[in-house]
C-alpha cells in the first residue's frame, strides 16, 4: 500500500479558511452544501443566518468538533485536526451549574493544555499554566475579574472570561457563537471592540456568528450568510443586496438602509419561520430560540446604531 500523501505545510500565504465543495451534516440532514469560502487571515467575519441554517455547525467543523460529509477544509494549510490547537472556540451555550463555585481564572486555567486534562503539574509547569491564564486574562481585558465566581459576573464580564479561555493556549482563529446573546448595548460595545483589539494586536482571524447585522457593520471585513444549505461570503456591499439574498433564499429579497441601520425583508408577504433574519423581535426576549411570532412579520430590526460597512 501506497504511503498517505504528506499534508500541505502551513505557511503564513495559505489562506485562514479555505473550503471547495464543503458539505456538513447533522445526523441525516444536510446542513450545509457545497459551500465554496476563502478567508484571509487576519479577517473578521461575521456569520449570519437563520436558526438552523448552519452557523454552529460550521463553526464546530472550523473548531475540529463536527466532520465534514463531503468536500475539502483547510485551515492555515492543514486539515481541522491538524489546525485544532491554534482555534480558540467560544461556544453558545454553557450547561447548567457549569460556572458553579468556579472563579474566573480558574476557569480559564481548565482549559490550559487541555490535552493534559486530569493530568498532575509539576511546579514549573503549574507557573506556566499561572503565566498563560494572566496573559490570557490580560489579552480579554478581564484580569480585574481573576478572583470573582463565575456565576457573580454578568453577562458581557463573562464573555470576556470564556474569551479569555479561548486564548489560554497559543492561537491563530478565535471563533465565538452568538457571543452578544443577551447582552445590553454596552456590553455588546465592549465584546466588538475587544474583537477588533484582538484582530490589530494579535493578527486573529475571527469568525463571530449573530442575529443582527448592525452592531458588526464597523467592526468586520467581510460577511458570510447562511440560508437554503449555502453560503455567500463577500463584502457587505456584495452580500447584503436584494439579488444575493434572493438567490440563496430562493424567494425575492429586499434591503433598505436608513440612519445607519440596515432592514432586511421579503419583498412580498411574510416570511417563513425557516427564512433567515439577522434579527428578528423574538431574539429580544429570552433568546430561547422558541421563533415565536414577530409583531412586524418578516421585518428585520436593528438595535443600535451602527458605523459605516468596511
Amino acid at each position: 500500500m501506497a504511503p498517505a500523501p504528506a499534508p500541505e505545510p502551513a505557511t503564513d500565504a495559505a489562506p485562514a479558511v479555505l473550503a471547495r465543495g464543503l458539505c456538513l451534516a447533522r445526523g441525516a440532514r444536510e446542513v450545509l452544501a457545497e459551500l465554496e469560502l476563502h478567508i484571509a487571515p487576519g479577517q473578521v467575519v461575521g456569520l449570519f443566518g437563520s436558526n438552523g441554517a448552519g452557523k454552529t455547525s460550521l463553526l464546530q467543523a472550523l473548531a475540529g468538533l463536527l466532520p465534514v460529509r463531503r468536500g475539502e477544509l483547510r485551515l492555515f494549510g492543514g486539515t481541522p485536526a491538524q489546525a485544532r490547537r491554534s482555534i480558540g472556540y467560544v461556544a453558545q451555550g454553557v450547561p447548567d451549574g457549569a460556572y458553579a463555585r468556579l472563579r474566573a481564572r480558574d476557569f480559564v486555567a481548565s482549559a490550559w493544555r487541555g490535552e493534559r486534562w486530569g493530568m498532575s503539574l509539576s511546579p514549573a509547569l503549574r507557573a506556566q499554566r499561572a503565566d498563560a491564564v494572566a496573559k490570557a486574562l490580560e489579552a480579554a481585558a478581564a484580569a480585574h475579574l481573576a478572583q470573582r465566581g463565575m456565576d457573580e459576573l454578568s453577562g458581557g464580564e463573562r464573555q470576556r472570561v470564556c474569551i479569555a479561555q479561548a486564548l489560554v493556549n497559543p492561537v491563530r482563529m478565535l471563533l465565538l457563537d452568538e457571543p452578544l446573546a443577551n447582552l445590553d448595548p454596552r456590553s455588546q460595545r465592549g465584546v466588538l471592540d475587544l474583537v477588533r483589539e484582538l484582530r490589530q494586536r494579535q493578527g486573529l482571524t475571527v469568525l463571530l456568528s449573530a442575529h443582527d447585522i448592525n452592531p458588526l457593520l464597523g467592526v468586520m471585513d467581510r460577511v458570510l450568510y447562511l440560508a437554503g444549505g449555502r453560503g455567500r461570503l463577500g463584502s457587505v456591499e456584495q452580500v447584503i443586496e436584494p439579488v444575493a439574498l434572493s438567490d440563496l433564499y430562493g424567494l425575492p429579497m429586499r434591503v433598505a438602509r436608513h440612519d445607519g441601520y440596515v432592514f432586511i425583508h421579503p419583498a412580498r408577504g411574510f416570511m417563513a419561520e425557516d427564512g433567515g433574519h439577522c434579527h428578528d423581535h423574538a431574539h429580544d426576549h429570552a433568546h430561547d430560540h422558541s421563533h415565536a411570532p414577530s409583531q412586524e412579520p418578516g421585518r428585520e430590526r436593528a438595535r443600535h446604531t451602527a458605523g459605516d460597512a468596511p
